[in-house]
């Protein structure tokens, strides 16, 4: 049988790059992408896209698109946390010398470095200019329900911000497959399988991703690195020309709320930060704590209905 509709629920990068990959290769096929919030997420989360996540981006017709609003790292290395923050091991990312170069097998798909919330903006621009999609805010799935040749879900649609003051309405929307892209807390994966069967562990601690400007040019920095230390491990990574760094690192309580981890950053900074830098030396414009995780559901399809990406499995970023 035909497939003519698919809905993807959840507008992160997953959905947004396979509601295009999808458009892409089956131009026949009328996708729905699924929103709740209004707009893209702009929080700090991943930046970096090693050979296989470019390969899919030149599936999906936008590589040359990440290579020029991104930019390549020199490669990544493992600390100590000691006084000369002293290298175990170094990668390097191989740069190549001319555009003919470039285009080759051996750098073609070489990392690449572009915050994800840029990534989603290609992503979302290219989605946009083609008739078979629609990228749908503001639509919330709410319910599940499936037959033996369809799916559906009951959608939640926020009243327009400009319209006049009325409460949001409900409809239900059917398609031949459902796919559930909708992140750590994805509402399919809960209506699939119950709000607590999501099979692993949650470690007792937290990590913090934040972007933020700091000259790190007195030191000794690459432009990736990862800090090995029982108490303050901790990333350190260049992810924007113009010298926006991603520092993310570790607490060891998961029980502290956004304000305490606030509270507590700058002495964080002070601590694992080459010259222990005080507020006034460094500017943040950027601060996101999360969960760490290692979770996988036991099964990726149930019927009409499909879990991608962080939907259906979690792993600790570090």
């Amino acid at each position: 049988m035909a497939i003519d509709k698919v809905i993807l629920v959840g507008a992160g990068p997953s959905g947004l790059l396979l509601a295009l990959l999808l458009s892409k290769h089956h131009p026949d096929l009328h996708v729905d992408l699924l929103e709740k919030a209004s707009s893209l997420d702009t929080n700090p989360r991943a930046s970096h896209y090693t050979p296989e996540a470019n390969m899919e981006f030149e599936r999906a017709g936008i590589l040359s698109q990440v290579r020029e609003a991104g930019m390549d790292a020199n490669g990544v290395s493992w600390r100590k946390m000691d006084e000369n923050k002293t290298r175990l091991c170094r990668l390097r990312n191989p740069v190549p010398k001319t555009k003919e170069e470039a285009e080759s097998d051996e750098f073609r798909y070489r990392m690449t470095c572009l915050p994800l919330h840029k990534l989603g903006r290609i992503l979302e621009a290219e989605l946009l200019k083609l008739n078979n999609v629609n990228l749908l805010y503001g639509h919330e799935v709410v319910d599940i329900s499936q037959a033996p040749e369809k799916a559906a879900v009951e959608v939640k649609v926020a009243a327009p911000e400009d319209g006049p003051s009325a409460a949001s309405t409900t409809i239900t929307m059917i398609a031949d497959y459902v796919v559930g892209s909708d992140g750590a807390n994805s509402t399919i994966r809960r209506k699939l399988f119950g709000d607590w069967n999501w099979p692993g562990f949650t470690w007792d601690r937290q990590i913090v991703a934040t972007n933020m400007y700091y000259d790190f040019s007195p030191y000794d920095y690459d432009d990736s690195q990862f800090f090995i230390d029982p108490e303050h491990w901790h990333m350190v990574a260049r992810i924007q020309p113009d010298g926006l760094y991603r520092v993310t690192y570790g607490e060891a309580d998961g029980k502290l709320g956004y304000d305490e981890l606030k509270k507590r950053q700058p002495a964080k900074f002070e601590t694992i930060l080459p010259g222990n830098p005080k507020p006034d030396q460094y500017k943040l414009v950027g601060f996101s704590p999360y969960k760490v995780h290692q979770r996988c559901v036991d099964k990726m399809r149930l019927g009409r209905f499909l879990l991608v990406a962080d939907a259906a499995h979690l792993c600790n970023p570090l």
